[in-house]
């Protein structure tokens, strides 16, 4: 299994580009800036010959090579680079799920998976809107209590986002969450129990 996947439609785009630099024997550098924090960015760079750093691990796609940061491959794995064309020409798109956070397996303890999760998955979708999510506490050794922050604060929409995505992705990843709630709703302990 690939650390990094590069679909064919992305290898031919970024071969393209490269082409146009005119370097003989110029990659792609793919490293990820502030790793392991939430402003992690995962990008990509040229890297003509004279740049090419001897840790860096090299993925042969044929058409160039792809060059891979040695600091950054923990927060690699299972990084998605793929180009999807659209009326505006095309976009190039990198997913690195694991850029905020290196991968944790189901035997780490329940907040650092729920943590995993939350900066992986949810919080990428809930920054567009300016919010983010953040643990709280486990109760009930099933029940995640999350503080919403930023953009969903206060938002009307707020419990049916945190319904209907935040729970449902959790539950989904982290099977032993059996509910969620918003330390906001101070009701949380009086109503544990009337699902």
């Amino acid at each position: 299994m690939a650390l990094v996947t590069v679909t064919d439609s992305a290898r031919d785009y970024l071969a393209q580009l490269i082409e146009k630099q005119d370097v003989e024997g110029m990659g792609v550098r793919i490293f990820v800036t502030q790793p392991g924090t939430k402003h992690a960015e995962t990008c990509l760079a040229y890297c003509p010959p004279n740049e090419i750093v001897p840790t860096d691990e090299q993925v042969d796609l044929e058409k160039f090579t792809l060059f891979l940061d040695h600091a950054s491959v923990p927060f690699l794995e299972d990084a998605y680079v793929d180009y999807a064309k659209d009326q505006m020409g095309g976009q190039l798109t990198i997913k690195a799920p694991n850029a905020k956070v290196p991968n944790v397996d189901e035997n780490a303890p329940l907040p650092d998976r729920i943590n995993y999760v939350l900066a992986s998955e949810i919080n990428p979708g809930l920054a567009s809107h300016g919010g983010d999510v953040s643990l709280v506490e486990v109760v009930d050794e099933s029940v995640a209590v999350l503080r919403f922050g930023g953009g969903c604060q206060g938002c009307s929409a707020v419990s049916l986002t945190l319904k209907q995505g935040v729970e449902s992705t959790l539950k989904e990843r982290v099977p032993e969450i059996t509910a969620v709630r918003d330390v906001t709703d101070h009701s949380v302990k009086d109503n544990a129990y009337y699902q």
